[in-house]
């Protein structure tokens, strides 16, 4: 067959370049559609729908309000960060879809007025002739009209890592789905590995499979994490209920007091101490040093609010192409004269009776390969052949006999300088090659069950023939030579070391893994025994899939953990029947096929090394170095981020009740008001570093790797951890309440009863800080856990504390009197007992413990 008879008869013109150009004009250029940019003023409008954008707001006038300009600046700078984050997720899309229209759009060969030119792949339109080479991007989507050896990288779209055998089509013919040998399509984004072809474009740009993606893509919003959605409804709550309070304190003391000057005062002052302005500030504190940590182990935080939620994860949805495997080939076994050589990398030589198997199948393969198993096989005569007599560089290649629907081998015909007589070799499928030998049924299944033996393991088995021919004159058909049989080779994808480690690791942290791949169910099965999956006799196959209802695909993806032969779309299904039945998902991938249901899971995981631009755009982790490992690392840095997360509200909650209840009860009692603006300001200094800094560089708790994830539907701030947080709150407010009540009764004076308070609020408030910590070891058993934050806030506050109380212009501007060593004493006293009982709690829970496992 010659791909060049057609064009010197002149059969194949091609388009005109006035007919191009018309066509051009009415369907647009080659490439995907531009995402539809939403204008500054409709994204500023949904931004400031938000709470934590309407709190950030409402918190920093308060405080330019109070002429607290420090305050302000800080709480509004967020405002321009809640801004930023939002452009950036509005640009990320635009870059996904941005790297798609690269991919899809590589230089293109063309037969334009009978002409071969060569044009950008934008410029390509339908009914355009394609002239496809070994190593060309395909630039459409595209009917095959003649092809020689032809094979089609389609991974990116299918998942499928071994290339697909293409065949020229008979008739016209309505273009089918990417997947399997033999079929006349080729498709825009995949890769020719091997062999040359000519094509009929068909589709271009959004119509093509490729567009299609990026229009399912475009479509899919990532969804809010659980952490955001129940942060925005615990600031809702409490700013309704700190404002509603403000409000009902400035009436009633208003009507009892009669002087509206001090009962803003005391309802500002109570606004500003209910006003939970610190949780927006933590969300985005322990998100961004948790994205830097985990950049740590190697990998890239794309979506920040993602971080936390790996913690939560409950299924782990992955790609097994350039995921599970390495996303190249390799030859794992060798069949020759019932002997087995099993590859070992550590072995530097190869047993003589296989160096004639090897020989004859690298003659043929091609010389400089492009295609993956060809590189595999000529990689492996490189290390245990290349000093023996078995690799001829100075032979000539004579003739090719491809591969045909009819015969699936291809021979290739060499002539040695040193000789007279040609030396063919052949090489195939099994039963094309048990075919060109002549065998009989007794030597065809002898040969036929070492065939299904290699193939039980998930090799892909190629059967290798020799033959030799003395006449100058070669036949038509590789048929008409006497050949000899010379062996098998299996080839395989090969999984990366560190899987079925990591896959162990996910089921002890009680992480389902399930496999999705584009590939045949026969290899996935084998790589699921591999890895060590759970379930590998139960299988989905993509045709199942478009059987099922919804209903019924939720009931089966409860007990099935592998989908194979699946195409983009059922990624997507999948990953939202998982997420319908309340599931978190995580999902990996490398390819274009992955990208939607990367963006929709709510962590999309991409390689980094391996994966695509289109890929890594559209997920929310990138792992740079490919390492699947690397997500169980960030697993644990999820748990410790949520842990962490919660410690940190628990203790804002907990401080604000007392800060809360000293602005509230004095002025309802008409009592002297204990706090002042600039007291609850000075309060702040230490929240709010304690709350970001020291609980944000916690260390984790020793279980958090052998906990199952945590239930989707709890709540952040609810049951046990509000009922002690609560509790935490109350007692410090009775303490501190209890000391001003004595300082009175015993008429020791407005200012030295406010220090007294003030200074036992703040001793209560950095035990709060040391016994939250943890919440299973006790402040003595986690001193020596190392937080060097936590000494800079402890030591800050106790030099701030001293200046208060000892420098008379700050001691004046706070309204206290000077306190003597007793004083201080008393205050210590009361701020430890005020959470000494939280401590005792822990040690019986601990002693319980430890019975119990006794």
């Amino acid at each position: 067959m010659n791909l060049r008879k057609d064009l010197e008869a002149n059969t194949l013109n091609g388009l005109t370049e006035e007919e191009a150009a018309r066509k051009l004009d009415a369907e647009g250029f080659n490439e995907l559609p531009s995402t539809k940019k939403r204008h500054f003023f409709t994204i500023f409008l949904d931004i400031i729908k938000e709470p934590m954008f309407l709190l950030l707001v409402a918190c920093g006038t308060l405080y330019l309000f109070l002429g607290d300009i420090r305050e302000a600046i800080m709480l509004l700078g967020f405002v321009f960060v809640v801004i930023g984050i939002t452009f950036y997720q509005e640009r990320k899309t635009e870059r996904a879809l941005e790297a798609l229209r690269d991919l899809s759009s590589p230089r293109a060969r063309v037969i334009r007025d009978g002409k071969e030119r060569r044009i950008a792949g934008r410029e390509v339109v339908c009914g355009d002739i394609l002239i496809l080479n070994e190593g060309d991007r395909v630039p459409a989507d595209s009917i095959m009209l003649t092809c020689l050896n032809l094979l089609v990288n389609e991974s990116l779209l299918t998942g499928e890592s071994v290339p697909v055998r293409k065949a020229a089509s008979d008739c016209e013919e309505e273009m089918g789905r990417p997947g399997g040998d033999d079929l006349p399509f080729v498709y825009s984004g995949s890769l020719v590995v091997q062999g040359k072809g000519i094509a009929r474009v068909t589709a271009t740009g959004s119509g093509t499979e490729m567009g299609k993606i990026g229009k399912v893509l475009q479509s899919v919003e990532p969804e809010k994490t659980m952490l955001q959605k129940e942060t925005g409804r615990i600031v809702r709550k409490l700013a309704i209920i700190g404002m509603g309070l403000c409000v009902m304190l400035v009436i009633i003391l208003k009507f009892t007091c009669g002087s509206w000057i001090e009962s803003l005062l005391a309802g500002l002052t109570l606004a500003m101490a209910t006003l939970p302005e610190e949780f927006p500030v933590v969300l985005t504190i322990f998100l961004a040093l948790g994205a830097w940590r985990i950049s740590q182990h190697r990998v890239l935080t794309r979506r920040v609010p993602a971080v936390e939620t790996l913690g939560s994860t409950t299924v782990l949805c992955v790609d097994k192409t350039g995921t599970l495997t390495m996303n190249r080939m390799e030859v794992k076994q060798l069949y020759s004269e019932n002997q087995y050589w099993n590859a070992d990398p550590s072995a530097s030589s190869m047993s003589e009776h296989f160096h004639g198997l090897m020989e004859y199948c690298i003659l043929a393969g091609q010389t400089d390969p492009f295609d993956p198993m060809e590189k595999a096989i000529r990689q492996v005569g490189e290390k245990y052949l290349a000093r023996t007599e078995h690799i001829h560089e100075n032979w000539s290649l004579i003739h090719e006999y491809p591969l045909s629907k009819a015969l699936l081998s291809l021979s290739r015909v060499w002539k040695s300088p040193d000789g007279p007589n040609y030396v063919i070799s052949a090489k195939g499928a099994p039963e094309a090659i048990i075919d060109l030998c002549h065998f009989d049924e007794t030597r065809a299944l002898e040969i036929s069950t070492h065939v299904s033996a290699m193939a039980d393991e998930g090799l892909r088995v190629l059967g290798v023939a020799k033959a030799r021919f003395d006449e100058t004159g070669l036949p038509d058909s590789q048929h008409d030579f006497e050949f000899e049989f010379m062996g098998l080779v299996g080839l395989a994808d090969p999984v990366r070391e560190a899987v079925p480690n990591a896959v162990r690791e996910c089921y002890g942290m009680g992480i389902r893994v399930v496999m999705i791949t584009g590939d045949y169910p026969g290899t996935a099965r084998h790589i699921a025994l591999d890895i060590g999956l759970e379930s590998p006799d139960q299988m989905i196959t993509g045709p199942d899939l478009d059987k099922m209802s919804d209903e019924d695909l939720r009931q089966r993806i409860n007990t099935v953990n592998i989908f194979a032969r699946v195409v983009p779309e059922q990624k997507l299904r999948l990953v939202n029947a998982f997420k319908a039945n309340g599931e978190i998902v995580a999902m990996t991938g490398d390819g274009v096929n992955d990208a939607p249901a990367l963006k929709s899971a709510h962590i999309g995981i991409a390689m980094g090394g391996r994966g695509t631009d289109v890929a890594r755009e559209a997920s929310a982790l990138v792992l740079l170095d490919d390492d699947f490992s690397s997500i169980v690392q960030a697993v644990k840095m999820g748990r410790r981020i949520y842990d962490n997360i919660k410690k940190a509200i628990a203790y804002i909650f907990a401080i604000h009740i007392p800060i809360a209840g000293l602005s509230l009860i004095p002025a309802l009692m008409k009592w002297p008001l204990v706090l002042l603006p600039v007291h609850v300001v000075f309060l702040e200094l230490i929240i709010d570093p304690a709350c970001s800094v020291v609980f944000e560089a916690e260390k984790e708790e020793a279980d958090v790797m052998n906990r199952p994830p945590r239930n989707p539907k709890e709540s952040l701030f609810g049951g046990t951890t509000l009922i002690m947080s609560i509790l935490q709150g109350i007692s410090v407010l009775i303490i501190v309440l209890g000391v001003f009540a004595v300082t009175m009764v015993l008429e020791r004076g407005e200012l030295e009863a406010r220090a007294l308070t003030f200074t036992t609020l703040i001793i209560a408030n950095l035990c709060l800080i040391l016994t939250n910590r943890s919440w299973s070891r006790t402040i003595l058993g986690n001193i020596k856990s190392p937080n060097p934050a936590l000494w800079y806030v402890l030591g800050g506050a106790g030099v701030f504390l001293m200046a208060v109380l000892y420098v008379p212009p700050l001691r004046s501007m706070f309204r206290f009197n000077i306190l003597h060593p007793v004083d201080l004493a008393i205050c210590f006293s009361a701020g430890i007992i005020s959470i000494a009982w939280f401590e005792v709690l822990k040690m019986i829970k601990n002693h319980k413990r430890i019975s119990g496992k006794e």
